[in-house]
């Protein structure tokens, strides 16, 4: 029996474990049959919150998850979806702006196949657009029913304050959730982010539990690298030489030996620890495969000992990323040295 948890103050009940569908797709699973039915099986199996995101396979997920949805499924279902990366060469085809969220969204809409998503968030921060101009947008989208509620992803602590104040003093909807990278590997949100969304009341929804595949039992001390499309995509994450890389494989090995110990799997470990945080509604899964959907269900129902709790934050001190990038998000001031240096 699945034991569903509030979305922030919304009133609104979601799964511990949402279906994370940026693998159905170009990227990742191009049968939309078997998509369909994985995502099918996951609805069968208690899960009611599905993420999504308008530039996972540049709109084929959202399309994918439309037709999983239709024929009477879509109202039992809690829809969250994401703008804000490029869609198109155009320059406006991107980004936070009032010009591209109201173009967006009706696209994601006829995507979809439905009249409202439930949660519509911004995929990123844009530190050029006024987050005001964008709060305003949505507040407007809203209004019109088009959506219900909007969220943020991989936000700052100070923009997560930021948008509650233009919430309150310039008459804005309130963002009612956070999705930020949250792992065994990378638990640097538990210094500021989670505590920020507890004060403010904000549903949290982690993204990348299994660390883009590292904690999945797959990678192992001595054993060979498995082939990975991820792997493949973004390297500098998985290239062993790496410092930060090696040191997530120990990490990962240790826990793998915690896991066993403890008469787990290690994706029941990495799971059952992010949803033991008192800040977190869902951890958001991506599976491509029924067979990694399978090994995952379940896991929302894992209480792990203190014991095995203290076990952890040795081998992963609490507030600790062991890789910058599984941050999952750079700040301008830091990616272009003229933001911060004088000019001449």
């Amino acid at each position: 029996m699945t034991e569903y948890r509030d979305l922030g103050r919304t009133g609104v009940r979601v799964s511990p474990l949402a279906l994370g569908t940026m693998m159905f797709g170009a990227r990742g699973n191009t049968d939309h049959d078997d998509s369909v039915r994985i995502i099918h099986h996951a609805l069968d199996s208690g899960i009611n919150f599905v993420d999504t995101a308008d530039v996972y396979s540049q709109g084929e997920s959202e399309t994918i998850v439309g037709k999983a949805l239709a024929g009477g499924r879509r109202d039992n279902v809690v829809l969250a979806t994401k703008f804000h990366g490029r869609l198109g060469d155009d320059p406006n085809e991107s980004g936070n702006s009032r010009r591209w969220i109201i173009r967006e969204v009706e696209n994601s809409l006829r995507r979809l196949g439905t009249d409202w998503i439930d949660l519509y968030q911004v995929h990123r921060p844009e530190p050029g657009t006024d987050f005001d101009e964008t709060l305003g947008a949505l507040t407007d989208l809203v209004r019109q029913g088009k959506i219900r509620s909007i969220g943020t992803s991989t936000f700052e602590p100070s923009a997560i304050v930021e948008g509650q104040w233009i919430a309150e003093r310039r008459g804005r909807e309130r963002v009612v959730a956070e999705q930020p990278p949250y792992s065994l590997l990378a638990r640097g949100i538990e210094r500021e982010v989670l505590p920020v969304a507890q004060r403010y009341g904000l549903g949290v929804l982690s993204w990348s539990p299994l660390a883009g595949g590292w904690l999945t039992g797959r990678y192992r001390t001595g054993a060979e690298q498995p082939a990975s499309s991820r792997a493949d995509r973004q390297a500098a994450r998985f290239d062993i030489a790496a410092p930060e890389n090696a040191a997530k494989l120990a990490a990962a090995e240790a826990l793998a030996v915690l896991a066993e110990e403890a008469g787990l799997t290690l994706v029941q470990l990495a799971l059952a620890f992010v949803l033991e945080h008192p800040a977190v509604t869902s951890a958001i899964i991506g599976p491509r495969t029924f067979e990694q959907l399978e090994s995952q269900l379940g896991a929302d129902k894992v209480r792990l000992s203190r014991d095995v709790l203290d076990r952890i934050d040795e081998i992963v001190p609490p507030g600790t990323n062991l890789s910058a990038r599984d941050a999952g998000y750079t700040p301008a001031v830091l990616n272009d040295a003229s933001l911060r240096r004088r000019s001449a």
